[in-house]
């Protein structure tokens, strides 16, 4: 299948069962359509003429990677997709030389995620039972985790439609921040970053990478799509911290329009599941071998041959 047959194939299956609302918003379900309305205001400028045929290989905080196409976090529906959905997935991810990123819930088996040899990166939200949270993060390392993350953005749980899903939760302060930071001994991102202020405060407590992300439609309504916040986030901290974006992202040329922006990696996360429901662990890789190859066929024709430099007028705004 190719990848618009996996998106519509994997979506429609999914609708048909209860997990099919993790596809749908908080609220007023805008975010998820205002999403694909900021992507498309951005169109690319060619360059044909001495065109150098470009290669996706990049190295992100010590991952050396196939594509700049990773996994956004995501645990609870993929269990119920297919049978040992996690490990599938982390599989495909693996045969595709990409990353796993796990959400909440903690996946009970994220060692032996860990030892299907894909690089994988961990998410705990910020639990208001602070002594679990430590405790998570204890188990993150155990299992041998490259990243730990933290879900900035979750600091009063999430919600789809009108009804809360992830509870227990409060904000986090800078002190314990930079406790989590003492904490951990691998790279530490923060996920669901929306501003220049959190991104700054992000450096200030440790951080070695951020997500800009607006949480998959989950945690408030209408929030921004991260291209529109990306310009004042790189200004104050590229250079102090890796820069990764998610949100809505679907084909090769979302996926350039993040990179264009600044970002390192950029996260698909409904296309996961898509390709799972539509074809298993052959079809998550179907999803990210065929975004990852229109990247790769945009690039060269925009004059772009590694995805570690990506120039931004390489874009036209409309």
């Amino acid at each position: 299948m190719d990848l618009t047959e996996l998106y519509q194939k994997g979506e429609e299956l999914l609708r048909k069962r209860d997990i099919g609302v993790f596809l749908d918003g908080v609220e007023t379900g805008f975010i998820l359509s205002h999403n694909r309305r900021v992507l498309d205001r951005y169109t690319f400028r060619q360059r044909c003429i001495d065109a150098i045929k470009s290669n996706t290989q990049c190295k992100v905080l010590g991952i050396e990677l196939s594509t700049p196409v990773i996994m956004s976090a995501i645990t609870t529906p993929i269990p119920a997709i297919v049978e040992n959905g996690l490990t599938e997935v982390a599989l495909a991810l693996k045969e595709a030389g990409s990353l796993l990123w796990t959400g909440s819930v903690i996946p009970k088996n994220l060692k032996e995620i860990v030892n299907t040899g894909v690089p994988v990166a961990a998410n705990v939200k910020p639990l208001e039972d602070r002594k679990k949270l430590f405790s998570t993060l204890d188990e993150f390392q155990e299992a041998g985790v490259n990243w730990v993350g933290i879900e900035i953005d979750a600091a009063l749980g999430t919600k789809i439609g009108d009804k809360p899903r992830a509870t227990g939760c409060a904000p986090l302060f800078m002190k314990e921040l930079q406790e989590i930071r003492k904490k951990v001994f691998t790279p530490l991102i923060f996920k669901g970053i929306l501003s220049r202020a959190d991104a700054i405060k992000s450096v200030d407590a440790g951080a070695d990478g951020i997500i800009v992300s607006n949480h998959g439609a989950h945690t408030l309504d209408y929030l921004p799509h991260p291209l529109q916040v990306m310009d004042e986030i790189v200004s104050e901290v590229s250079g102090k911290v890796t820069i990764m974006v998610d949100g809505g992202f679907r084909r090769g040329s979302d996926i350039l329009k993040g990179l264009a922006f600044g970002a390192s990696l950029v996260g698909i996360g409904r296309p996961i599941l898509y390709g799972l429901a539509a074809d298993g662990r052959e079809g998550v890789k179907g999803v990210v071998n065929g975004i990852t190859q229109e990247l790769k066929r945009i690039m060269t024709l925009v004059g772009v041959t590694e995805p570690g430099y990506v120039p931004h007028d390489i874009l036209i705004a409309d």
